[in-house]
């Protein structure tokens, strides 16, 4: 028997190790990988894109807001792996009806490495997962120092769509990925507001996910902040937390750089 408590303080029991995974969450999907289960996932969701193999070849199981729970139910799995805010409430709960579900709750960068853990615990990849952890932790490091030689603490805002001008403000991933970088997000108060186009900021940046921000739009921003540096960024590094975090920090120096001297 083994048993586990996942980051929403439930209790997973399985009988033995998970032979039969499915995967609600695209960077965890990505995890999985890393770890090696190529044979125990059996199902993923359609924004599961990574790799491109198990995206064109695991059977899907609908988006990560609105799962197959029968088609998940057909492939008979003995473990689901879902996150907080990814997935709906209604989806787990009629999930947990099918097999046992261990969740996820993403803040920061020490819940990612603590996600990274549990995971290679409960799927037997403990040395793999070990030194995918000391990889994460020692690049982010390295990060931290070069902050403190050479990042301004410029005043940001992120935006992850358009039309409404959507943010990622406190409390999300994203957040502790923008103070990792030593810049200050300027949208404190709620998790993904709606910006007024008026902020006080020095640098925005435009997520290439969910939303595919592109050149286009940056004509855009400009003219409602003409005092600012617009930025496209890669919204995979700010937001993947699972093993895209081994080439964040390196992403991030040379996003540091290239704004250092724009």
């Amino acid at each position: 028997m083994i048993e586990i408590t996942d980051q929403m303080n439930t209790a997973i029991r399985l009988e033995e190790i998970p032979r039969r995974i499915v995967s609600l969450v695209p960077s965890q999907t990505q995890l999985l990988h890393y770890l090696g289960l190529e044979v125990e996932v059996i199902g993923i969701t359609k924004f599961c894109i990574h790799p491109d193999e198990w995206f064109r070849n695991k059977q899907r199981v609908g988006g990560t807001k609105a799962v197959n729970v029968e088609r998940i139910k057909e492939l008979q799995p003995d473990l689901i792996i879902g996150n907080k805010e990814e997935n709906t409430q209604e989806d787990i709960e009629a999930l947990r009806n099918v097999a046992p579900v261990w969740m996820s709750d993403i803040f920061t960068l020490e819940d990612a490495l603590s996600m990274i853990e549990s995971i290679g615990e409960i799927t037997n990849r403990r040395e793999k997962a070990k030194e995918l952890l000391g990889e994460i932790k020692q690049e982010f490091d390295s990060l931290h120092e070069m902050v403190k030689e050479i990042a301004l603490p410029q005043n940001v805002i992120y935006f992850i769509w358009h039309d409404p001008s959507m943010t990622a403000g406190s409390e999300t991933f994203i957040d502790d990925m923008i103070q990792k970088c030593g810049w200050i997000n300027t949208i404190g108060t709620e998790r993904y507001p709606t910006a007024t186009l008026d902020e006080e900021v020095d640098l925005v940046l435009l997520s290439s996910e969910p939303y595919p921000f592109k050149g286009e739009h940056l004509e855009f921003y400009q003219k409602a902040y003409p005092n600012a540096k617009i930025v496209l960024v890669d919204g995979e590094m700010f937001s993947w937390y699972g093993a895209k975090l081994k080439d964040a920090p390196k992403y991030f120096k040379t996003l540091i750089k290239q704004i250092a001297v724009q």
